[in-house]
């Protein structure tokens, strides 16, 4: 249950003002179809975080030592850090082909979240809790409600929540959240909890 709650609030609180829920907003402004939207992201995510959270069970299980726990650390750390950053998206979204908008937001979203924050940390959730097929699971789960929660309000609400949130907040609980992580898996390396 750990690995679950970790992984939803871990990724709802990074995905907040990050470039797939602005990719989100702006699908969602341009198409104005909530469903089909929300089901590509959904897929997006599952198929993206499967594959993260197995890479850092698979990198866990070969590196499993004080100095990969101790780049876990260091990578929640740089996550918080990087966190702070804003990002930006191109406006320049072209209208969806006859595939529709739901594979329209399938691809973009995969692709987009390659390589993203949320991604890593995923990655990181993944060798933190994943010793199991079990726990994988449940971190693919959590990180996914996580992209759910940030993203389905920013659908459904589009460009009015950007103006109601204040991202910079957001982004410094976030970012807290990933540096006091990193500093509580330093501290119980170190043994001093």
């Amino acid at each position: 249950m750990d690995a679950f709650l970790a992984s939803t609030a871990v990724v709802a609180l990074a995905e907040v003002g990050d470039k797939t829920q602005l990719l989100a907003i702006l699908l969602a402004t341009r198409f104005r179809k909530p469903v089909p939207i929300i089901g590509g992201i959904l897929a997006a995510t599952l198929v993206n975080h499967f594959l993260a959270a197995w890479v850092g069970h698979s990198i866990a299980g070969l590196l499993d030592g004080p100095v990969f726990r101790y780049a876990v650390a260091a990578g929640f750390i740089a996550m918080g850090l990087w966190t702070l950053i804003p990002d930006k998206i191109d406006d320049d979204l072209k209208t969806p082909s006859h595939s529709g908008v739901f594979v329209t937001t399938l691809v973009s979203f995969f692709i987009l979240e390659m390589g993203d924050k949320t991604q890593v940390a995923t990655i990181a959730l993944g060798a933190q809790f994943g010793t199991s097929f079990a726990e994988l699971l449940a971190v693919t789960a959590g990180t996914t409600l996580g992209m759910m929660i940030a993203n389905v309000p920013a659908v459904y609400l589009g460009e009015a929540l950007i103006k109601r949130v204040p991202l910079a907040a957001v982004r410094a609980v976030a970012a807290a959240l990933f540096l006091g992580l990193g500093l509580w898996l330093l501290a119980s390396l170190r043994g001093w909890l």
